[in-house]
């Protein structure tokens, strides 16, 4: 049986940066920033506040959460197709996907029916969140539906390391729930120990010319190891049945920013190619059959799907990247993917998708999943540049 467990801070134990995580993630939300501010790399951040030490926050949560069940394990496939790159002067760079779920409507709209209320409750769900985040230190972390950015995760990710930026849907959903704590949106962290931003565009997707709900943010870095050049992009489409036309209008429209964005950074480098490499994480709320995927799978942008390197033919997408039980029926769908260039980088290996039997007859979310999508993780590391035409 569950037994609720005492808040952080709440032992007389705890240690001292146990008290100073609580201090942080229960304190009152923060005063938003006006829409579309960008938060630049603040020099003196580092100085200003003092780094949390990963491996102890990690076991905090662990203890915080040893009432819970066991997260089940997930192990990193290394696909045999490709062949590891570990030399010290290009060393993998470890991304991330994930639906964290909103907590205003995984609370108030979504209608989990076989998920315990009381697994939703933030003062518990965020530190699951929290240690999975901890558990693979991804290099570049890529969220949707984060509407507890300002008062959680851009203080706490600050403070591990990362420089972050958020976007909100122009009209989100959490704004009907009572008690909300703000919109939700596309959140992109990256650790600043690795990567120096060049550039940022906050997007608004529009579909036959007209401006959508959805929202993606995309940022050109540099690789401090390499001194190579990556763009990343977070995206989060347009769900439920009925409007796949509209998906592919808003993937159409992403696509044609990112020509753009990587176009002007190759030129603006010393690379010897004309666009520079590009990594896209998103919940496209769309299966490989939907018209979307079909337009990211045959762009001129040479993208291909990570997570199809899981398969035994390379080619077939996981079963499935959230499984849940609403009113409605039962939901098993692919939906979430991190597409990147095929020809200018390579993925080292992939965490595992977690099996039925893991999971569990009620599915997502959980007292061990904290949200209704499964993370997706992956190492990628640069392939070897081609000489550049004199």
């Amino acid at each position: 049986m569950f037994v609720p467990f005492c808040p952080m801070g709440g032992s007389s134990s705890s240690s001292r940066l146990f008290g100073t995580l609580a201090q942080s993630l229960n304190s009152a939300p923060l005063v938003h920033p006006e829409p579309f501010l960008e938060e630049g790399p603040d020099q003196d951040l580092e100085h200003s506040l003092a780094e949390l030490d990963a491996d102890r926050l990690l076991k905090e949560c662990e203890e915080a959460l040893q009432r819970r069940p066991a997260r089940p394990h997930r192990e990193l496939v290394y696909p045999s197709s490709t062949v590891p790159c570990h030399h010290k002067h290009n060393p993998s760079i470890r991304i991330m996907q994930w639906n964290i779920l909103a907590q205003a409507l995984g609370e108030g709209k979504d209608g989990f029916i076989r998920c315990p209320p009381d697994a939703l409750n933030w003062q518990e769900r965020k530190y699951l969140i929290l240690e999975e985040i901890l558990t693979y230190r991804p290099d570049i972390l890529c969220l949707q539906e984060v509407d507890h950015y300002y008062d959680t995760f851009q203080p706490i990710m600050a403070r591990l390391g990362y420089y972050g930026s958020f976007l909100a849907k122009p009209w989100s959903p959490c704004l009907d729930v009572e008690r909300n704590n703000g919109p939700d949106g596309c959140a992109l962290f990256y650790r600043h120990s690795r990567f120096a931003l060049q550039a940022t565009a906050h997007l608004r997707l529009s579909a036959m010319m007209l401006p959508t709900n959805q929202v993606a943010i995309v940022q050109t870095l540099t690789c401090q190891i390499t001194g190579r050049q990556l763009c990343v992009a977070v995206t989060h489409l347009k769900a439920r049945s009925g409007w796949e036309r509209l998906r592919s209008a808003q993937g159409a429209d992403l696509l044609q920013s990112l020509r753009c964005i990587t176009s002007l950074a190759g030129r603006q480098s010393k690379a010897a190619s004309a666009m520079v490499p590009l990594i896209v994480c998103g919940d496209f709320n769309a299966e490989p059959s939907e018209d979307v995927y079909r337009r990211f799978t045959s762009s001129p942008l040479g993208l291909n799907s990570a997570y199809k390197l899981l398969s035994t033919d390379g080619q077939t997408e996981p079963a499935y990247t959230t499984w849940k039980i609403r009113p409605s029926g039962e939901c098993c769908s692919t939906l979430d993917y991190i597409w990147y260039t095929h020809s200018a980088l390579s993925v080292d290996c992939l965490l595992d998708i977690p099996t039925e039997e893991q999971i569990g007859p009620d599915r997502l979310p959980s007292y061990h999943y904290p949200s209704d999508h499964l993370s997706l993780l992956c190492d990628i590391s640069f392939k070897e540049e081609p000489p550049r035409l004199m």
